[in-house]
């Protein structure tokens, strides 16, 4: 399906609340790739990604923007810290090692895509060797005929009915091949050795116990590999990664200089953008899958942008990225709305835990607002945390609930309102309890 910006930004908000202007901008970056892959060949190579930079504070959305983008379109994505990377010349993860981890990333996706479709094909191979290891063990412990047809009807019909799932049987599973990087930070490749050596030494096997529900994923996965034409899976994952990718760079602004006279630290964060730049231009890059070209891939870059602006980044670098979009803090406003319109609301993340243990958590309006109201205080007398502080409230608002729930009981219900929020909170000024819920 092919989404318009309206219905992006419609399908964002599901899950992200605020920040319109990042939202719209993504959806239009997004909507451009789909109208570029209707030109004309020629045409396509002249268009490239209109990369985007959103400065913010943390907490308020930057990452969920860019993860939940890919996620609906289902197109390879991979986020990287800038601060990891180094210049060349010095140890440390190379610029180049970001897009072949977008490569990895595509491989995956297009390997899982090609299994679910062949899944049901291998069903009966499958179900065929998951019986000739369940069937010696049920036959040693049954007196009488064993090797009747009705006998292993039997064990057949229980097997299929998943009562044997917690069974334990012994397999033979492949040893994965180790890989390492040569010469880190010097942009080499990784290398594979059960890839480099094929065909010339058998791959080694161990045997492992596990259970009937273990050994059918790993059976389902060698069987659906023999099915699957991994060459095919190869050059479609380096298309997808080229022509759908995106690669989002936080913490951007931690690599931007403050003087570009200064030695040090400052030469050596210009160095990391010099070396983004190509990548970002468009360029080549080996990965074990082939060649991939940069030159249409989507980076979003992000960063809060407290000490440096976005203009202390290299001249070079902010050209390829023209979009530059700004998100908000957020306020008790947007922490109400955060608490109870998304699907993944935190407050139904907790209820569900709690009802593991037959709690059932009921949050009265009331007291939302007041979570809320205290969040935005907390963020304006301490660390801005945006919406993460919400993970930290609630933490310490449900700590005796979440200690104490357990047992075997029937479901209570708790209900909180504003006034046990009220009482929650009433030490916090004098003692400052929730420092300990993060670093």
């Amino acid at each position: 399906m092919e989404y318009t910006p309206r219905e992006i930004v419609s399908e964002l908000d599901k899950y992200i609340i605020g920040q319109d202007s990042a939202k719209k901008a993504v959806a239009i970056a997004l909507r451009n790739r789909y109208r570029r892959s209707k030109l004309s060949k020629a045409m396509q190579e002249e268009i490239t990604p209109k990369n985007i930079i959103m400065k913010g504070p943390t907490g308020v959305g930057k990452t969920e923007i860019a993860r939940r983008l890919a996620k609906l379109v289902k197109a390879p994505f991979i986020k990287v810290e800038a601060t990891k990377y180094t210049e060349v010349g010095y140890v440390g993860r190379d610029v180049e090692s970001m897009v072949r981890d977008l490569v990895e990333a595509s491989f995956r996706l297009v390997k899982d895509e090609m299994t679910s479709q062949v899944v049901e094909k291998v069903k009966p191979t499958v179900d065929k060797r998951l019986f000739d290891l369940i069937y010696p063990i049920k036959r040693s412990i049954v007196d009488g005929d064993m090797d009747s047809e009705d006998f292993k009807n039997h064990i057949n019909k229980n097997l299929l009915d998943g009562k044997y799932d917690d069974d334990f049987v012994e397999l033979e599973v492949k040893e994965a091949p180790k890989s390492f990087e040569m010469m880190p930070g010097a942009g080499a490749m990784e290398i594979n050795f059960g890839d480099l050596m094929g065909g010339i030494f058998p791959q080694k096997k161990k045997k492992r116990k596990l259970t009937i529900r273990e050994a059918r994923d790993i059976l389902n996965q060698e069987e659906c590999d023999k099915v699957i034409d991994m060459d095919t899976v190869k050059s479609e994952a380096i298309r997808r990664a080229e022509q759908e990718g995106i690669i989002f760079i936080d913490e951007i602004d931690k690599i931007a200089g403050t003087n570009a006279r200064s030695s040090g630290p400052e030469v050596s964060r210009e160095g990391v953008q010099r070396d983004i730049l190509p990548i970002v231009e468009g360029c080549t890059v080996n990965t074990k899958y082939g060649i991939i070209k940069t030159d249409y891939i989507l980076f979003i870059a992000a960063g809060a942008f407290h000490v440096s602006k976005v203009e202390d980044l290299i001249p070079e670098l902010q050209g390829r990225f023209p979009i530059r979009v700004d998100l908000e803090n957020l306020t008790a406003k947007e922490f109400y709305k955060i608490l109870t319109e998304p699907k993944n609301a935190v407050t139904l993340q907790y209820q569900e835990l709690l009802k593991v243990d037959n709690v059932n958590l009921i949050f009265k309006e009331e007291a939302l607002k007041e979570i809320a109201r205290y969040t935005e205080e907390e963020n304006e007398t301490s660390e801005n945390l945006g919406a993460r502080r919400l993970h930290t409230v609630l933490e310490l608002l449900l700590e005796d609930i979440s200690y104490n729930a357990g047992g075997e009981h029937p479901m209570v219900d708790v209900v909180i309102d504003k006034k046990y929020v009220t009482d929650a909170f009433k030490n916090f000024d004098k003692n400052h309890d929730l420092r300990k819920y993060f670093l």
